[in-house]
């Protein structure tokens, strides 16, 4: 799929409405999934931000990385239940190897990232996927918090944390990102 027909594809699919769906309802239309979508990725962020704001008030970075390494996908997972979807937090510089990236995952961060450099505002999207099931897809960009353990060692980032982070995701990827940029998407597979 050329640039061009990505922009095209994002800029038809950003069109909103009110919220329409009920909870065992399955969405009508894209307008309906992206709505829902947009549901879940706040419910999923508010809980997982909640837990992290936690753990760093109680330890800072030497709390949360471990609480982020054992709790994060188990309670990503319990969000999916509730909401009959897959949900994941994917990167092209993965912290998780749990968490990899499809083939279309990377091409919607790849957009993303070059909307973003335009400065054009950043949407969630949806469309039907190969498996016939409806995708969502939102943008993770960074923010001042994020980057104590997302930023760039010995900036925002200090040098003990980066050391944690090695420790437990020997394979990272996932730092030396600034504010404000892309540093992956939520991606949620609607079941129904």
């Amino acid at each position: 799929m050329t640039i061009l027909s990505r922009r095209s594809l994002l800029a038809m699919s950003l069109v909103l409405s009110l919220y329409a769906c009920k909870k065992n309802t399955p969405p009508a239309n894209t307008t309906d999934y992206l709505n829902e979508g947009k549901e879940i990725t706040k419910a999923s962020f508010t809980a997982l931000s909640n837990k992290l704001s936690e753990q760093m008030k109680m330890g800072g970075p030497k709390q949360a990385i471990p609480f982020c390494n054992v709790e994060a996908l188990p309670l990503t997972d319990s969000l999916a239940n509730a909401f009959d979807v897959s949900i994941k937090r994917t990167s092209d510089k993965l912290r998780n190897p749990k968490n990899q990236a499809t083939d279309r995952e990377l091409e919607i961060i790849d957009a993303y990232k070059k909307i973003h450099s335009n400065g054009a505002v950043l949407k969630p999207v949806v469309e039907r996927g190969s498996d016939n099931k409806m995708h969502f897809y939102a943008p993770i960009t960074t923010s001042a918090k994020c980057l104590k353990c997302h930023g760039k060692t010995g900036e925002m980032m200090d040098v003990k944390t980066d050391s944690i982070i090695k420790s437990l995701y020997p394979s990272d990827m996932a730092t030396g990102y600034g504010d404000e940029q892309v540093r992956g998407i939520w991606s949620i597979t609607f079941n129904k």
